[in-house]
């Protein structure tokens, strides 16, 4: 089987790793990838029509659409018309993504739990409405924006002013109308599943960690790290979570005709009146997928290829029982302005330590070494026996890397680890 991953972040990195394990892969095209990923043959075509041709005159069985960009575009429209086999929803099931305000009206309609809010298209009326709730409250760019376009504010003033961010234009068109948002108070896991338009298989649970400052303070990031599972999701959370969530996400999709073959990603907060969803993504987490994919032994490309031709229900994933955690390396000035073009040293070190060392934002500099390119930079992942062995043996291999700058949270998987030494 030949198959093509589309995009070049963490993500992308650790998609394409596990597809190529499968034995029925003997080629993975990463369109764009990384320069770091000598393994994968790199497609530097960016533009829609001319991938669909690249698959095609390459008889690539399974396109996968890593980011949630060209999902929202319409990339899979692109390849479904010429009949080419890709996972990924359309366009018009990517809008509960794209939208805020689309996934809130979905979410209302079928029933799903999620917080109350209000869409707001002018800066008076935004905050009027603040002033009207009071905070702590959380408000969101309504688009796109790279994961950056939600702030939780602790009170009315900094509300005001992330809704000033807001329209500002920092966050383009995403941010020409926006949701404000009941803050919830709890405990937030990732779920993502499996979704054929018929079928829901969840993968493993995971927590991931938002905020880029320790203890959970600071600006929200595209993910500062995650493990997986998540001990807070229990068997009788499982359960809730499917009645209440993951169900009357499939029922709703066949309701409103939405054509979604792909994954399905539910931020949920565990209230003390139950799981809520905070939002819709419609890919794989990042870094979620990272800490998720070492831990499935099952084949990743026969279930991914079992999702686009609605045979799901066949499908019984297996997993690895033991924890797995991932800690992101960023940018000195992530999320903000960064640097770039340090040199990195350190990676084979760290995966001699038996770590995955998953490349998120780098690229080569002329002599062929690895050097920074992005934000976030490097996702480092290990394997452990418990969740406490799993994150010792990845903060060794992260100190194993380095470059002028580099850093890190030194917290990730905190909850999950107190929660083991209460156990």
């Amino acid at each position: 089987m030949r198959i093509m991953v589309i995009g070049g972040g963490g993500r992308e990195h650790a998609l394409a790793w596990k597809l190529s394990l499968s034995p029925q892969v003997e080629t993975v095209y990463c369109a764009p990838g990384n320069p770091n990923l000598d393994q994968f043959e790199r497609v530097e075509i960016s533009d829609y029509e001319a991938l669909a041709e690249f698959a095609a005159a390459r008889s690539v069985e399974l396109a996968v659409v890593g980011p949630e960009a060209p999902l929202c575009d319409g990339l899979v429209d692109v390849f479904r018309k010429r009949n080419l086999s890709v996972f990924g929803p359309d366009r018009a099931a990517a809008r509960l993504e794209g939208s805020k305000s689309f996934a809130k009206e979905f979410m209302l309609r079928h029933h799903i739990p999620t917080a109350a809010y209000a869409r707001c298209t002018t800066r008076d009326k935004a905050i009027k409405y603040i002033r009207k709730q009071g905070a702590p409250i959380v408000v969101k760019a309504d688009g796109l924006a790279a994961g950056k376009g939600v702030i939780v504010a602790a009170t009315v003033e900094q509300a005001i002013a992330a809704v000033e961010t807001c329209f500002s234009g920092r966050f383009g068109a995403a941010g020409d109308s926006i949701i404000i948002e009941q803050c919830l108070v709890g405990e937030e896991a990732s779920i993502i599943a499996l979704v054929d338009g018929r079928t829901v298989v969840p993968l493993a649970s995971s927590q991931d960690h938002k905020r880029v400052g320790e203890n959970d303070t600071g600006p929200n990031t595209g993910g500062m790290g995650a493990y997986s599972p998540a001990s807070v999701v229990d068997q009788a959370l499982w359960q809730k979570i499917d009645e209440q969530i993951l169900r009357p996400f499939l029922v709703g999709c066949q309701r409103d005709r939405l054509d979604f073959r792909g994954v399905i990603y539910a931020g949920i907060m565990i209230t003390s009146q139950g799981p809520k969803v905070l939002e819709f993504n419609v890919r794989f987490g990042d870094p979620e997928t990272q800490a998720i994919l070492p831990r499935l032994q099952s084949d990743l490309a026969e279930a991914m290829l079992a999702t686009v031709q609605q045979r799901l229900h066949e499908i019984e994933l297996k997993w690895d029982p033991r924890p797995a955690a991932c800690v992101v390396m960023a940018a000195e000035g992530y999320p903000g302005n960064y640097r770039k073009g340090d040199r990195i040293t350190g990676i084979a070190e760290a995966e001699q330590r038996g770590a995955l060392v998953f490349h998120a934002g780098t690229t080569r500099d002329p002599d062929g070494n690895p050097v920074t390119a992005g934000g976030r930079v490097l996702g480092v992942v290990s394997l452990g026996s418990d969740l406490p062995s799993a994150l010792d043996h990845t903060y060794q291999a992260v100190q194993a890397i380095e470059w002028p700058g580099a850093f890190y949270r030194r917290d990730i998987g905190r909850r999950g680890r107190e929660r083991c030494q209460i156990i």
